[in-house]
């Protein structure tokens, strides 16, 4: 299975605003909430930090999506 990946522009990404720019969230406030659930894991983890920081080799899950984050 292919693991879709989003490159970084800086060190690290917040988590609610990963999930919007990717397309799991619709917004950053649905990201906020997804996270608020328990619905979000980092490496198979969950997280339950909004603004937990996100660097290149972490990878996202939400609702059984992934997205691996990568150094630009």
């Amino acid at each position: 299975m292919d693991i879709p990946e989003f490159r970084l522009r800086g060190e690290h990404v917040a988590l609610c605003d990963l999930l919007k720019l990717v397309g799991m969230a619709d917004s950053g406030g649905q990201g906020k909430a997804l996270i608020a659930r328990g619905a979000v894991s980092v490496d198979g983890r969950p997280e339950l930090r909004k603004t937990a920081k996100i660097r290149a080799g972490q990878t996202v899950t939400c609702h059984g999506r992934h997205v691996r984050v990568a150094a630009s």
